[in-house]
């Protein structure tokens, strides 16, 4: 799938690199492929979608996941400044879609073919990070 095929042309906004890393850190420990988040460029998508087998027929996850560890997942992907959650007249919903932040890291990797595998050290600094992110 070409990305630029499948963005708006929308102005480009800045981020510091410390962001972009942190950005990139985070989508890399997580447990989702590449797939979902080119999914979430044009779309958004719910939750029941990603989790168990339906997530790994889609090409989402390559293993089930139950809908808590998912909404974990995403919930911290949220935090990062990489998705946000989709709100209607109701309110918020169970489904997620990319920031711009998110649609950055997405389009420098989409030439890859999934997202890159992070390194132990990488591993440890993002846990740490969401470790201390929670609130207490």
């Amino acid at each position: 799938m070409n990305f630029s095929t499948i963005t708006p042309k929308a102005p480009v906004l800045s981020y510091s690199e410390t962001t972009q890393k942190r950005a990139q850190r985070a989508l890399a420990c997580s447990p989702f492929r590449l797939a979902l988040f080119i999914s979430m460029v044009s779309e958004s998508v719910p939750l029941p979608l990603i989790a168990h087998q339906s997530g790994v027929d889609k090409g989402f996850t390559l293993k089930g996941l139950s809908e808590r560890r998912v909404e974990s997942e995403l919930s911290w992907l949220i935090k990062v400044g990489l998705l946000r959650r989709e709100v209607d007249g109701q309110g918020i919903t169970d489904s997620f879609r990319l920031t711009p932040l998110g649609k950055q890291v997405v389009q420098e990797w989409t030439n890859l073919g999934d997202l890159p595998k992070p390194t132990w050290w990488e591993r440890c600094r993002n846990q740490v990070r969401r470790w201390l992110s929670l609130s207490f």
